[in-house]
């Protein structure tokens, strides 16, 4: 031993952990994706939109839904790779880039929304719900890196 730790995972116990992430991101993003379609979310994530040094003038061009709408659209696209990249591989680096931008700006939204952060009993605390992202990151660069 050189005092690294090598993953050596059993085949059907990484193939089962493998599906069970690519399904569960597969749904997190067409139900997240589904719901930008309507006027609750459209609303909600106005703040996130137009306080983001990539996004921020988007609402000059569009209205608040139809901006949520796009998004909305993004997302279940990028599900929708990742559910066809079971049958069709070649797809899988597609759903993985788009997981990866799309998570990286999402992610961004902590450092760049005012108020995103609050003190409560000393903890800073967030939207939580944001913090799906980092998770989902991490397995879109994975299928990057497996993708080669």
């Amino acid at each position: 031993m050189n005092g690294t730790t090598q993953l050596n995972p059993e085949p059907g116990t990484y193939r089962s952990g493998y599906y069970i992430s690519l399904f569960g991101a597969a749904l997190i993003l067409l139900w997240i994706g589904i719901f930008k379609f309507t006027p609750t979310e459209a609303a909600a994530i106005k703040p996130l939109v137009e306080n983001h040094f990539l996004t921020f003038s988007v609402y000059k061009i569009a209205s608040v839904q139809m901006v949520s709408n796009a998004i909305g659209a993004i997302e279940i696209i990028i599900a929708l790779l990742l559910v066809f990249s079971v049958k069709f591989a070649s797809l899988r680096k597609y759903a993985a880039i788009g997981m990866t931008v799309t998570f990286m700006v999402t992610l961004s939204y902590l450092f760049t929304t005012p108020g995103i952060w609050k003190i409560v009993d000393g903890v800073p605390v967030t939207d939580f719900f944001i913090l799906k992202d980092l998770m989902l990151l991490g397995f879109g660069l994975m299928i990057v890196q497996n993708n080669k």
